[in-house]
């Protein structure tokens, strides 16, 4: 299947390519066919996305066929992440719905078997209370109070309706992988799922300028131990997938489009089974523009640019295997997740141990582009 029909025929797509023998390149999507305008006005994405003429440019820029969308699907085209030297950074407890989950991890202590017990506690407590809620609003306030007197309250609802949001590295640059990857679980987790997500572009000066998909796969049992443990959770090898391109904000497509996005998830097993998700836009608590502003300003920079996870309303409670443990990862899932704007991203399970190992970062490739005459 295809990573992306561009059902529209003006959206404007960029993204990365690996050329053999000559390496990364940035490419655009023209119809079905990939152009590589790969330059030394922009050797990386992040250098485009920086330009004041960012939109006019793309659209005027002719570049190199090097193939098409049926040579991604075949894999005689590589796809990389859409993004290289920018900072990748992940938001989470955004949506209402997952963030229970989050208090249902930490109260199981990361052990699946406990989990739906807690869950129905929680939910009889909680119930859908904290849909609409404005973090740090008075109601939001009012609501801690009374989860603090039940002996719920939890770092995962301070971040989920208290004032500030969290946000956190998901990986270094140049370590996200892209459409037709595998992706990695520590081998140390039994108990983890993908989190379909969409991922904002954002430049150094903190403008929006597109946006893409993201898999933020996470080690529920490892995070549910401790939100100590966050970066073992979130951080290893092959375990952050963005992709296929990044859409480009322009008269077209913009931040509605985001907030509006409604994104589907499937995953496939090797042994039959299939799961089927879902996560709406529409229902995060916290605007997509704030959580920029809360992630760049005076108190951080981010010279290169960043890409911003905004969070899942996915919550993996369906059984897989043992009534009450929800759902867990097995080898070999094929994940996808599509939104009609942004395409399909498509991955395939393995442990971060079995990956290809990540070993072409920011150095490697200010070399690449040096001895291409790019710099």
């Amino acid at each position: 299947m295809l990573p992306t029909s561009n059902p529209d025929p003006d959206a404007l797509l960029i993204g990365r390519v690996w050329r053999e023998g000559l390496g990364p390149s940035v490419v655009r999507v023209a119809g079905s066919a990939l152009m590589d305008i790969t330059s030394r006005q922009v050797p990386t994405v992040s250098a485009l996305l920086e330009r004041d003429d960012l939109v006019d440019y793309v659209r005027g820029a002719a570049g190199e066929l090097i193939g098409s969308l049926d040579d991604v699907a075949s894999g005689t085209l590589k796809l990389l992440a859409p993004c290289d030297l920018q900072a990748v950074k992940a938001s989470g407890v955004t949506f209402a719905e997952s963030m229970v989950e989050r208090v249902i991890e930490e109260q199981a202590a990361g052990d699946a078997d406990r989990a739906d017990e807690i869950r129905k506690k929680v939910q009889s407590v909680i119930g859908d209370s904290l849909s609409g809620i404005e973090p740090g609003s008075e109601k939001a306030m009012e609501v801690k109070r009374v989860l603090q007197a039940e002996g719920l309250w939890s770092a995962y609802l301070e971040v989920g309706i208290g004032p500030d949001a969290e946000v956190f590295t998901k990986c270094q640059p140049m370590a996200s992988v892209g459409w037709g990857d595998l992706i990695g679980l520590h081998p140390i987790s039994t108990w983890n799922n993908p989190e379909p997500e969409i991922v904002l572009a954002v430049t150094s000066t903190g403008k929006i300028v597109g946006a893409t998909l993201g898999n933020d796969v996470n080690l529920r049992d490892v995070e549910g131990r401790s939100a100590l443990l966050l970066g073992k959770a979130k951080d290893n090898n092959a375990s952050c997938s963005i992709g296929p391109f990044l859409r480009l904000f322009d008269d077209s497509f913009g931040m509605d489009d985001v907030e509006n996005a409604e994104l589907t998830l499937t995953v496939e097993g090797e042994d039959g089974f299939t799961l089927n998700g879902h996560s709406s836009m529409t229902k995060i608590s916290r605007r997509p523009a704030d959580i920029v502003k809360q992630t760049i300003g005076q108190h951080h920079q981010y010279p290169d640019g960043f890409m911003l996870f905004l969070g899942t309303l996915f919550a993996p409670i369906q059984d897989r295997d043992k009534p009450g443990q929800g759902f867990t990862h097995k080898m070999g899932d094929v994940v996808r997740i599509e939104e009609a704007k942004l395409g399909q991203l498509k991955n395939t399970v393995r442990l971060s141990t079995e990956c290809p190992p990540w070993e072409f970062g920011a150095g490697a490739l200010m070399r690449n582009l040096g001895q291409r005459g790019l710099l």
